[in-house]
C-alpha cells in the first residue's frame, strides 16, 4: 500500500478542520479545546494539535490529511507535521484583515517543507469578502517566483477541497489521469 501526506494549514477559522471533514473517507480526528483567547471571537473552538483524515484514491493508496492549528503558539506542531508530507494545502481566508500577510507568512513558516514539496492555495470566504481577487494572490506569487495554483474554495464543499488535493497531486505528478 502507497501512503501519502497532506498538509492543510492557515490562520485560525480559515475552514482547515471542515475541508479535512468534507473530504475524509472516514470520521475525522479532531484535537479541539475551548477557544480562550483572541480566537474565541472567530469561533468557539480551535485545533490545539492536529485534525487528521484519510482518503483512498483505490485499492493501494491512501492519502493522509493532516490539519494544524492556525494559531502560531502552536507551531511547534507544524514542523512535526510536515515530516513526511508530500505537499501543503495552505487555506487564506479573504475577510482577514490582510491575507496577503497570512500568504507571506505561511510560505515563510513552512519554507523547509517547500523546498522539496509543492504548495497550493485554497481562498476561502470570497464570497463575504471578494478582495483580493485569486488574480491578486497570483502576482503576489509570481512576484516571488513562485507558480503556485490559487483557487476560490469553500471548505465546506467536497469537490472544492478535492480540487486542492487533485492540484496538489498534478503539481507533483503532471502525467497523472484524472
Amino acid at each position: 500500500m502507497v501512503e501519502n501526506k497532506i498538509i492543510f494549514t492557515g490562520p485560525v477559522g480559515v475552514g482547515k478542520t471542515t475541508a479535512i471533514a468534507a473530504l475524509s473517507d472516514d470520521p475525522p480526528v479532531q484535537t479541539d479545546a475551548s477557544a480562550s483567547d483572541m480566537t474565541q471571537d472567530r469561533k468557539g473552538y480551535t485545533t490545539v494539535a492536529m485534525d487528521y483524515g484519510v482518503i483512498r484514491l483505490d485499492d493501494q493508496t491512501k492519502v493522509h490529511l493532516y490539519g494544524t492549528p492556525g494559531q502560531e503558539r502552536f507551531d511547534f506542531m507544524w514542523s512535526i507535521l510536515s515530516k513526511g508530507s508530500m505537499g501543503l494545502i495552505l487555506l487564506l481566508d479573504n475577510t482577514r484583515q490582510n491575507p496577503l500577510k497570512d500568504l507571506k507568512f505561511f510560505l515563510t513558516s513552512f519554507h523547509d517543507l517547500l523546498e522539496d514539496a509543492p504548495v497550493v492555495v485554497g481562498v476561502t470566504k470570497m464570497d463575504l469578502n471578494p478582495q483580493p481577487g485569486v488574480d491578486v494572490y497570483q502576482q503576489y506569487l509570481a512576484q516571488h517566483n513562485l507558480n503556485v495554483p490559487v483557487f476560490e474554495v469553500d471548505a465546506r464543499n467536497e469537490n472544492d477541497v478535492k480540487q486542492l488535493v487533485t492540484a496538489m497531486l498534478y503539481s507533483i505528478d503532471p502525467g497523472l489521469e484524472g
